[in-house]
This record gives structure tokens, C-alpha cells and sequence, in this order.
């Protein structure tokens, strides 16, 4: 049954020392990072979503997305190199958006424009309050960080007012409080471009518009359902993407120049759903189909038609064969397709497609080439994003993220040595998995070793809530499968089905088949909530601890496996803990069982929380010895690092405990390393070179984590939200 555990020595702990920390010296690490083909060393990095490319007869990529963290929204590659990005849409209302096209003078993104809820004023320059633009910018191709302006700037003196100056509004609508820039009908969802002429998709309107590609006046338009990608032909004719947004199986459509439907249309297979349309120099049509297949169909006039006449990519993408397994050919939530004059082709994907719904930014870009006989040429990854790391406790060269698994060689040089192995989310086959519909991102992971099988959780970046997965590698390859849920508030698991109302509930996958089916709910019996509160912890007995602000830690007992290899979990088999003093909040537990030690972070009277700094761990660390005896001993109060005053402030963003250290991140990456037995501290470290010597914000409540190998050196992961990756350091103590 729910045990409620005052423990008689809560009010009255033996306090053996309180430690204040002075300086520390820098400790001897190794920066490397994994998730990234570049890791910024160079100030270059590959962006975290590509939702659209446009290819150059001489092999130059353009890509657009509506995110990426550091402003790469719009991007250029060529040869697997970063050549850089275009600026302008990240940041003072801007963001990119879904649509790219070249011709041999400019470069046409699709992006949006707000005002940060009406804290940006100037007309011309931003909408008023309560609205959003959506249209496209303009720029020189080769110097697209430029505006290629074709109208009055608005303001001269106000230096936004130069990009306004190159943007052509196509839709001005109300905006969302909650928008999602991914799936706007009102946003741009393809666009086309010849030397004279610029075809503009309009999907809100149901129509292609036609404009000037030099003056940028309106010469025409037509009618086409939901427009999305569009290609134009070497005779002029447009093929387009149709029923790109509400339409369950979009289709092909083929229309003259002057937007006349032509009746050589291609009929796709049924289950196809088609993303992205390109012509090759043969005048092949190229179709990017993100259905079951995730592949690139290529059909080839035959007679007043066209037929299939060739793919590239295996059939099923990664998820054929061995599910999971990266490689070439298997793609993964295709979003564009394009050829340069050799006939080369270029794909992109994000592991999901350009309808991401909830994933927001994407599950993780890549950017590939391929021969014309389709040998893979090159390939640039940005993998993570809003993602921690975990060592697997059953294979030691294996790192585990939110939803992908690496393979590490740390013979090689930093940057070189993690390999991508394994994506972990299959939507075809479990297409209830809570990644596609519960939150944002994949969620920060714990891997742990249970009854001889490795079991990954994740919290979500908010700490709401707890996903569970299983692993049965002779079935579904690295699929991790839906196991189990451990529900909080009602809004971020809206989505689930069957799920009861009000949130509170744990789910476990009774009948093994990865779904959220009716009957495998436990809605928590009361009294009051359980939801709420900053700390996780997964024990290395399967136990699971949550830190519950100011009302104690929940523990929830590992009650071994189900028939189907599920964990057990059960509001019966939950203590509740009241709130350990000195604190008047806890925002993190650690519970180590071999010690029966438990760390506990967060605030004191004296100490007390900054409702500025939300998902810190907290101002003061406190050990306590013989935790589950009754009768357990504080043996220090640790003071952590907090001046949030500081630029950029300095508190404990994150924490955690393994071998003989305590490991605290900053918000801005620094590490704070102290010895877990006295709690001195040791050293410190942050981003080396390797890294440009910067790190992003480390933005999540379980940013940092560390495993001791059996040589004694550490591995350090950090979250580093800017530029699509997770930090990696190495670190042998003295």
C-alpha cells in the first residue's frame, strides 16, 4: 500500500559540516561532443531541422526550417562543408519557415515575421499587435546574409527595416498564442524560380501566385488545392505538391506555365505521401514520398505520360531490416529532394517530416548526396536538440539520447569519436509512442539495467511527466517501445489516447503492443495531486524518485517485470516522504542503494528559491547517510553556486551524482566538480576549442550527467541547446 514516511529524525538531522565553496582550479578535460558533424570548433555547426533544400547546377544546397536555436534557419552546404547562413530569422520576430528556391541571382526563403507580442513596433517592419506575416525574403546568392531589396526600406535608420525592405508578404493572419510554424496554413509551402519568374505556394488561399523574380510584382496567380513544393521543368511546366496540408495522402499535379492542369499528372502509389517534387537534368521527376516506403521515387515520360522508372533508398528507409539503423539509402522523415547539373541528388530529412505537429524542431536533421547511380557522396548530421546522454549500463562504447543510441570510440579525435547507430522511435509500427504526441521533444534519458534488460526513461524538458521504454533488439532492431507512462499534469498528455481526464495517471503496456489501450490506466487514487515538481532519478534498482517541490519526495517502488517485460509501477507500492529539513523546497533527489545515501537539492529559509530560476536545482545540496534506516544522518549542507546577478548567472542548472563526484552545470555550461564523500570542491571545466569554447544554454532540469569507466576516467555529458549536439567531456582524476 501508499506509505507516508515522516521518519522521526526529518526535524532533527545530526549536521556534521556545512561547506562553503572557495575557488577552484580548472581541471584537465577533454572537449569533444556527439550529434553534430561539426561541433563549432570553426563557429560552424549543422543546423537542427531542414524542412526544405534548393539545389545550384554547381552542387550548392539551400536549406530553410522555421527553427534552428542559433539563427541557421537558413543555410548553405556544398561537398559536406558548411558554407554558411543567411541571418534574419531568428530573433526580433523573425523565423524561417518551409519553402527555399535559387535562381542564378537570388536566393527565396519562406519565413514568418511577428512582434514578440507586441513588443516590436514599426510599421512595415513588423505586424501589429495580434498578428503574424508569413511570406519571402529575399537575398543576394551569394552573399544572402544581405537583403536583396526591391521595395522602401520603411524606416532607414531602423537596421531591421533593410530586411523588411526584401520581404514580400503573401499572408497576414491573427496570431496563435501557441503557434506551430511547422504545419501554418497561412506560412509559404513552396516556392520555384526561374530567371524572370517566382512561383509562390499560398496553401491558405488555394492558389500558386506568380510573381516578377526581379521586381517582385504580382503577374498572375492560379488555383491549386493546399499548395506545397513545387518544381519547375526544363519546358517551363510546374509540377506541385497538392493537398500539402490537411490532406491525408497529398498527390502530384502537373500544370503549364501558365497554371493550365496538364494531363500527365503521376499517379503515385496509394499509401505514398509525397513531400517534395524535383526534376532532374533528364527531366526525371523526383518525388520525396515520406510514406511507409521513405523513399525518392523517380518517374520518366513514357508516351503521353509518365511511369516509375527507378527509387533511391532502400524500401522502408531505417525502418527496414535491422528498424533503426542509420545508414545509406535509409532515409528517415524525408522533407526535400533536389539534383544539380551533374544529375547528383540531394535529400534531406528530420526524422519525422514537414507535418512535426508536436516534435517542433524535428527529431534531427541530415543533409545527404548521392552519385546519379546512387553511391552516397556525403552527409552532414544535426542530430540533438533539447537532449542529454546516458551511458548504456549493458554495453559501455554505447550512449543512449532522448531518441537515438551512438556508439563511441574514444581512440579517435574529439569530434571523431561517436558513431550514429540507432534511432530509437518507430512511427509506423508504434505510432502512439508519447515522442509524437506528449510533448515537444524526445525528453532527457536514463538507461538502467533491470532484471537483465536495459530500460530507458525520459523526462520532458519541463519535467512534467515520465516515459518508459523496453528494448527486444530480435524483433525491432534499436526500437525503443512504448512500456510505460508515468502521467503529470492534464495539458501535456492531452494527446494520449484513451488516456483518463486530469492527468495523474500511470500507463503500463499490459498487453506488450507499444499502444495506449483502454484498461492498462491507473488514475491516481488521491488525495490531491501528485503532478508537479523539478526531480527525477531513476535508481540503479529501478526505483524512481521525484523531488516534488514543496511537498516532500515521492518514491515509486520497482515492482520487478510484467509478462511482457514491462516495469511494474504502482500507486500502491509509492512512499511519500515529507519534506527533509533544513529545506523548504527540494527540486532534486539522488538516491544511491548500495550506501543507502541520498542527495537532496534545493532551498532553506536562508537560502531561498528566485522564482526567476525555475528549473534550478536549487541554492543548497544536503547528503544524508542511512536514508532508509529510520533514523538517516546529514552528514554535510553543501552551498552551491548561485549569483544570478552574474553575466551570465551563475546557479546550478543541473545535477548529478556517480563514482566519487558530485557534478554541477551552470546555465552557461561550467562545470563544478566536488568530492561526494566531503564535499570539497575539486575543480572546474567548461567548453574547450573544440567547441569554439562556447556552449549553448543548458536549458533543461536534467542537463548534465556522468559515468565513471573502468580506467577511472569520467565521461561528462551536457545538454547544449544552440547548436545541435550534447557536449562530451573526458576527465581522469589525479
Amino acid at each position: 500500500m501508499r506509505r507516508t514516511l515522516a521518519l522521526a529524525a526529518l526535524s532533527a538531522f545530526v549536521c556534521t559540516s556545512s561547506v562553503q565553496t572557495l575557488a577552484a582550479p580548472q581541471l584537465n578535460v577533454t572537449t569533444s561532443w556527439i550529434g553534430n558533424t561539426y561541433g563549432n570548433g570553426q563557429g560552424t555547426w549543422t543546423q537542427i531541422n531542414i524542412t526544405a533544400i534548393a539545389v545550384t547546377p554547381d552542387g550548392k544546397v539551400y536549406t530553410d526550417a522555421p527553427w534552428d536555436e542559433s539563427g541557421a534557419e537558413i543555410s548553405a552546404y556544398q561537398n559536406g562543408k558548411v558554407l554558411g547562413f543567411a541571418g534574419g530569422t531568428h530573433g526580433w520576430g523573425g523565423y524561417g519557415g518551409n519553402a527555399v528556391a535559387v535562381n542564378h541571382r537570388y536566393l527565396y526563403a519562406a519565413v514568418a515575421v511577428g512582434n514578440e507580442r507586441g513588443h516590436l513596433v514599426g510599421p512595415g517592419i513588423w505586424p501589429e499587435k495580434g498578428r503574424q506575416w508569413y511570406g519571402v525574403t529575399r537575398r543576394p546568392i551569394d552573399e544572402p546574409k544581405r537583403a536583396a531589396a526591391f521595395q522602401a526600406a520603411p524606416d532607414p535608420l531602423n537596421p531591421h527595416a533593410q530586411l523588411a525592405s526584401a520581404f514580400l508578404k503573401v499572408s497576414d493572419v491573427p496570431a496563435v498564442a501557441h503557434p506551430d510554424p511547422a504545419v501554418h496554413v497561412a506560412d509559404v509551402g513552396g516556392l520555384a524560380a526561374t530567371d524572370s519568374l517566382l512561383y509562390v505556394s499560398n496553401p491558405m488561399a488555394n492558389r500558386i501566385e506568380v510573381y516578377d523574380a526581379n521586381s517582385m510584382q504580382r503577374r498572375s496567380q492560379f488555383d491549386v488545392h493546399e499548395p506545397g513544393k513545387i518544381a519547375v521543368a526544363g519546358d517551363g511546366s510546374l509540377w506541385v505538391v497538392t493537398g500539402s496540408v490537411t490532406d491525408q495522402t497529398p498527390r502530384i499535379a502537373h500544370y503549364s506555365a501558365d497554371g493550365k492542369p496538364l494531363s500527365s499528372a503521376i499517379e503515385l502509389p496509394a499509401d505514398s505521401v509525397p513531400v517534395d517534387v524535383a526534376v532532374d537534368p533528364q527531366q526525371r521527376v523526383l518525388v520525396a514520398d515520406n510514406g511507409p516506403r521513405q523513399q525518392i521515387l523517380i518517374y520518366s515520360r513514357e508516351g503521353s505520360g509518365y511511369k516509375q522508372s527507378g527509387t533511391l533508398g532502400e524500401r522502408g528507409g531505417i525502418f527496414s531490416g535491422d528498424a533503426g539503423r542509420p545508414g545509406p539509402g535509409r532515409f528517415n522523415g524525408l522533407t526535400g529532394v533536389g539534383t544539380d547539373a551533374k544529375g547528383n541528388i540531394y535529400v534531406s530529412t528530420n526524422g519525422i517530416g514537414p507535418r512535426q505537429g508536436a516534435i517542433g524542431a524535428g527529431l534531427g536533421a541530415t543533409l545527404e548526396s548521392y552519385s546519379p547511380d546512387g553511391k552516397r557522396l556525403w552527409n552532414v548530421e544535426g542530430l540533438l536538440f533539447v537532449d542529454g546522454a546516458w551511458v548504456d549500463p549493458s554495453r559501455p562504447n554505447s550512449v543512449y539520447t532522448g531518441n537515438k543510441r551512438f556508439e563511441l570510440d574514444l581512440s579517435k579525435p574529439p569530434g571523431q569519436d561517436w558513431k550514429y547507430v540507432g534511432f530509437l522511435s518507430n512511427r509506423f509500427k508504434y505510432p502512439q509512442d508519447p515522442v509524437f504526441n506528449g510533448d515537444m521533444w524526445p525528453g532527457l534519458p536514463t538507461a538502467r539495467e533491470l532484471n537483465g534488460h536495459t530500460f530507458l526513461y525520459l523526462t520532458d524538458m519541463y519535467a512534467d511527466h515520465l516515459k518508459i521504454y523496453r528494448f527486444d533488439p530480435q524483433r525491432d532492431g534499436e526500437t525503443a517501445i512504448p512500456s510505460g507512462f508515468i502521467a503529470g499534469r492534464a495539458r501535456p498528455v492531452e494527446h494520449v489516447p484513451n488516456a483518463p481526464p486530469g492527468g495523474d495517471w500511470i500507463w503500463r503496456d499490459s498487453n506488450g503492443n507499444g499502444a495506449f489501450d483502454a484498461g492498462e490506466f491507473a488514475k491516481y487514487p488521491g488525495p490531491g495531486h501528485l503532478a508537479g515538481g523539478w526531480g527525477w532519478w531513476i535508481d540503479t534498482r529501478g526505483d524512481i524518485w521525484r523531488a516534488r517541490d514543496n511537498k516532500g519526495i515521492t518514491r515509486f517502488r520497482f515492482g520487478g517485470l510484467d509478462a511482457k517485460g514491462n516495469p511494474i509501477y504502482a500507486y500502491d507500492k509509492m512512499d511519500q516522504y515529507a519534506m527533509p529539513a533544513p529545506f523548504t523546497e527540494v527540486h532534486r533527489a539522488i538516491y544511491e542503494p548500495k550506501t543507502d545515501t541520498l542527495y537532496v537539492a534545493g532551498y532553506t529559509a536562508d537560502s531561498p528559491h528566485d522564482p526567476g530560476f525555475v528549473k534550478e536545482a536549487g541554492r543548497v545540496l544536503v547528503r544524508y547517510d542511512k536514508w532508509s534506516s529510520g533514523n538517516p544522518q546529514q552528514r554535510y549542507l553543501l552551498q552551491l553556486p548561485w549569483d544570478p546577478k552574474a553575466k551570465p548567472p551563475v546557479t546550478p542548472a543541473g545535477v548529478t551524482v556517480e563514482g566519487q563526484y558530485l557534478f554541477v552545470v551552470e546555465p552557461a555550461g561550467n562545470v563544478h566538480v566536488y568530492d561526494k564523500d566531503s564535499a570539497k570542491e575539486v575543480g572546474t571545466f567548461g567548453p574547450g576549442a573544440e567547441v569554439g569554447n562556447t556552449s549553448g544554454w543548458v536549458d533543461v532540469p536534467f542537463g548534465i550527467t556522468a559515468h565513471r569507466q573502468p580506467n577511472g576516467e569520467y565521461l561528462i555529458f551536457v545538454e547544449e541547446d544552440a547548436r545541435g549536439k550534447v557536449m562530451m567531456y573526458r576527465w581522469k582524476p589525479a
